[in-house]
């Protein structure tokens, strides 16, 4: 459930462990992103930072505006999360601090040679060679939003500490959602600042790109399992509003790609490629930039069965065939 219990709103709450909720409006159906500012002993630090474009660069100026900023910290590498850091690091001095993983991950699945090489991925996939060309245009446009890459001066560590405003976090090492996603830990307060690994409204995109985790579904199931002995009393996430009860967020998550997985696997009692799959996954119109997230995650969801002994998969003119 929401915070609705507390006095005033979630910011209120976030003030009390001296943190600021900074929202930045994205141009997508997911139409927001949670940041944060927390103050320390020598000036400020944010976690995530936004796309980099002009909305997200006139919201800093307002926000830290008589602020020194010592360290950006990324919880990982995707455009909403890392795109404005490398400019705001040029603009702050800030050290910047992330896995080494997703510094990776960050830095190669924005350049142009990478991009290119989506058309034909797609193409494997079943995708029509329009609606590839399309998708693999949508993902190159997203450069100068990520653009100019931060210099990583220090790699998050699983069970590394940081202190975050008023309190020590511990960081977890959350892979899945992205190869080396992290979140933050604080036992004191059982509190848990989940990036985009639990969130209360939506089920995290969990997608295969190509490269990196060929098996990412499984790895965002293991983290959750992780997560889950923990026992977070209070979730504070990425997208959407603070909420009690990570473990019931949870198991609701879990449950949701046991029916996809279940839905996918009697989807290939006839085979198909990925498109064929994700059309009827997907029923709804979806944007270009949907459209490549929900390949993605209909990718996801067949390696994971096909790891399982559960499906098979066969090179066809039409690319890829996946079958029971």
């Amino acid at each position: 459930m929401y915070l609705e219990s507390w006095k005033g709103s979630e910011y209120s709450l976030l003030e009390k462990f001296g943190l600021k909720q900074i929202r930045l409006n994205l141009p997508f159906r997911l139409n927001h992103v949670n940041c944060f500012l927390a103050e320390g002993e020598n000036g400020w630090k944010i976690i995530d930072t936004g796309l980099h474009n002009q909305e997200t660069m006139e919201r800093w100026k307002k926000e830290l505006a008589g602020k020194e900023v010592t360290d950006i910290i990324l919880t990982h590498y995707h455009p909403d999360h890392f795109g404005y850091a490398g400019a705001l690091q040029k603009k702050t001095g800030a050290h910047v601090w992330m896995s080494e993983t997703d510094e990776k991950n960050g830095k190669l699945s924005w350049e142009k040679e990478a991009i290119e090489g989506l058309e034909q991925n797609y193409r494997q996939a079943g995708v029509p060679e329009d609606i590839s060309k399309r998708m693999k245009n949508n993902t190159m446009e997203f450069i100068p939003r990520v653009t100019p890459y931060p210099t990583v001066n220090h790699y998050l560590q699983e069970k590394e500490t940081l202190v975050l405003g008023n309190n020590e976090y511990e960081i977890f090492s959350a892979p899945g959602h992205s190869d080396g996603m992290v979140v933050f830990y604080n036992r004191e307060n059982n509190l848990l600042l989940s990036a985009d690994q639990i969130l209360p409204k939506i089920t995290p995109n969990i997608s295969y790109w190509f490269h990196g985790d060929p098996n990412p579904l499984k790895s965002y199931l293991n983290s959750l399992d992780r997560l889950s002995e923990l026992d977070a009393e209070i979730v504070v996430p990425s997208h959407g509003r603070p909420f009690y009860g990570a473990n019931d967020r949870i198991r609701e998550i879990q449950a949701h790609h046991d029916d996809r997985l279940n839905v996918t696997l009697e989807l290939l009692n006839e085979g198909g490629t990925v498109y064929d799959v994700c059309q009827k996954m997907f029923r709804k119109t979806l944007t270009v930039h949907e459209t490549r997230f929900a390949i993605g995650e209909t990718l996801a969801h067949l390696e994971y069965l096909r790891y399982q002994g559960e499906c098979k998969r066969e090179m066809s003119e039409k690319g890829y065939i996946y079958h029971r």
